[in-house]
């Protein structure tokens, strides 16, 4: 008896064969991989209460005065109440993971896998690994309470625009997007305000979204305040449901 001829594969085939990895390289294999990662995120930070979002650089050496305050902004945030979340790194991320780390506080860092420079710190004590930038920069805005840049680079960029973007188009409620060491940012914002604003397009009440400090407790009283309504500013925590 001779089998009877093949018409051809079906989807059943493919997904019962136990070495074809075809499948491994589509479109809907990615959204459940990336549907994973959302749900371990939520899963991991639910329960981690009021939180401050750090960013940085990860080229910034130990030595530098940004690092050494960015560790001391973050054992300010945790005297205040708040946990502190890092994209995971050296660097910025290394300062202000080890500062929440040393004060006994909330360390979180959302790695993210690079081809060059990102690997993770040993002082965050909760630590996630993410493949998808989008994944993660969602932890930081759900999980976070106030954003605070110290100087960087793209990355950091990246994250500082896209975080008051959030906050000016309504995306998330109002919160503070402070920025550290005014003369590192006074040529960017020189340049938002003469150009960009004068255009007309940026606002004055757009501009007044970034709040420069020079000190890290300057940066501990404006979450506390704003976070407390106190600050003179509109402000609501973000949605987390």
């Amino acid at each position: 008896m001779t089998d009877p001829p093949r018409v051809g594969s079906t989807a059943d085939e493919h997904l019962l064969q136990r070495h074809d990895a075809t499948f491994l390289h589509t479109d809907p294999w990615r959204i459940l991989r990336i549907t994973g990662e959302f749900v371990e995120g939520f899963d991991q930070l639910a329960d981690v209460g009021v939180a401050v979002a750090v960013f940085g650089s990860a080229r910034t050496p130990a030595d530098d005065p940004a690092y050494v305050a960015a560790r001391e902004t973050a054992r300010l945030l945790v005297a205040e109440g708040f946990g502190v979340i890092t994209g995971g790194g050296p660097g910025i991320m290394e300062a202000a993971n080890m500062g929440a780390s040393e004060a006994g506080g909330v360390s979180i860092g959302c790695n993210i896998e690079l081809p060059h420079e990102q690997h993770g710190n040993t002082y965050a004590n909760l630590s996630m690994e993410f493949r998808y930038f989008f994944v993660r920069k969602t932890m930081f805005v759900k999980y976070s309470e106030a954003f605070v840049v110290f100087p960087g680079g793209f990355g950091t960029l990246d994250e500082l625009f896209e975080a008051v973007t959030l906050v000016q188009t309504g995306k998330i409620h109002r919160f503070p997007v402070v920025l550290y060491d005014s003369a590192y940012w006074s040529g960017l914002l020189e340049w938002l305000r003469e150009r960009v604003g004068a255009e007309g397009k940026l606002t004055d009440a757009e501009l007044e979204l970034l709040q420069v400090v020079d000190t890290p407790a300057d940066v501990a009283r404006i979450v506390r305040d704003c976070t407390s309504g106190a600050c003179g500013h509109e402000y609501h925590a973000p949605l987390t449901g």
